[in-house]
Parts: structure tokens; sequence; C-alpha cells
């Protein structure tokens, strides 16, 4: 199988490093599924206290120029109990993603990084620059995304969900990011 198009994926990698880098923490990132949250926060003790979940979100093209893609990704970030770490979180995103052509080039040069640290990898079908991201996804192998325009929105939304049935209490925050990439 050929590899695919992800470009989400890079940018879970991206935040999950530097916030990784900046807290001491490793945060999950899961892709949207039918679950509630008890499900979700069960299956996730060991993520010291904190998660996120993303959904990618085509758009639709702003300009007649079709090999440059619009898309979002939706993050829904939840924190348990101490909720300093979630505030901290939306922060570093913002401070990372919010400036534009500066924050694609900073994601390039990091997505460059790690594909030449890896050894300067290809699809074995296709012969084009990929990377194994080593997640449970099928295929393994995503091609390499080239980003122009990064924006995050946050929406006026902020909830504390609570679990009756075991006491535990979730808040949560809504982030958009919307970027503009092609395929390199």
């Amino acid at each position: 199988m050929t590899a695919i198009h992800a470009p989400q994926l890079f940018l879970n990698k991206y935040l999950q490093e530097k916030i990784g880098e900046q807290f001491d923490m490793t945060i999950p990132f899961l892709p949207t599924m039918p679950s509630d949250i008890d499900a979700l926060t069960s299956s996730y003790p060991q993520s010291n206290g904190m998660l996120a979940v993303y959904d990618r979100m085509f758009k639709m093209r702003r300009g007649p120029f079709p090999h440059i893609k619009c898309e979002q990704v939706l993050y829904y970030f939840y924190a348990s109990e101490d909720i300093a770490p979630l505030y901290r979180t939306q922060q570093l995103t913002q401070d990372l993603l919010d400036r534009g052509d500066e924050s694609a080039q900073e994601l390039n040069s990091w997505i460059s990084g790690i594909w030449k640290t890896a050894g300067s990898p290809t699809d074995p079908v296709s012969g084009k620059d990929a990377y194994n991201l080593g997640t449970t996804l099928n295929p393994d192998w995503f091609l390499l995304p080239y980003f122009h325009e990064i924006k995050i929105f946050q929406l006026e939304e902020t909830r504390d969900i609570i679990d009756f049935g075991t006491a535990r209490t979730w808040g949560g925050n809504k982030i958009i990011i919307d970027y503009e990439w092609h395929a390199s």
C-alpha cells in the first residue's frame, strides 16, 4: 500500500514533542472516535492527567490553485484535577502556531529535521519523500506536507465534565488550527 497525506498527524507529533519538552509530560493525541469521556479517560490513566482528541476537517479551496489545500484540525485538550497544564498547553499552542507563515516555516523545518534524522526515507511504492510516524494507523508511511500558513482559534467554550460514577472531574478546551499546505 502506498503512503498517504495526513498533515494533521505531523501537527500532532509537533505539538506532542513541544509540549513534552516544555512541561515534561507526554500527552496522547487520539483521533475522534465514537466514545464517551469515561471510556476515554479510563483508557488513558497514564497520561499525566492530560489528553488531546483531534478531528481533521477539510475546507473548500480558497483560490483557483488546486494544489494548495485548506484544512482545519479541531483539538479538544482535556485535563483532570489540576487544570493548570491545560492553560499552559493552550498558551504554548498559541505561541507555536499563531504566527502565520513563521509558524509554518518552523513546522516545515521540524519536519525536515525528523525526516533527515530518519535517514531521508521515501515511500517504498511511490518513491516520494515520506516518514513513518510510528502510529498504529494503516499505512505506516505518510507523505511529507509543506505548510504555508497557520492560524489558531479558540472557541468561546470551556467545559467541566463530571463523571458521577467515579467522581472524576475533567476540564476541556477546544482549539481549531487552520492551515494551508501542499504535498512536498
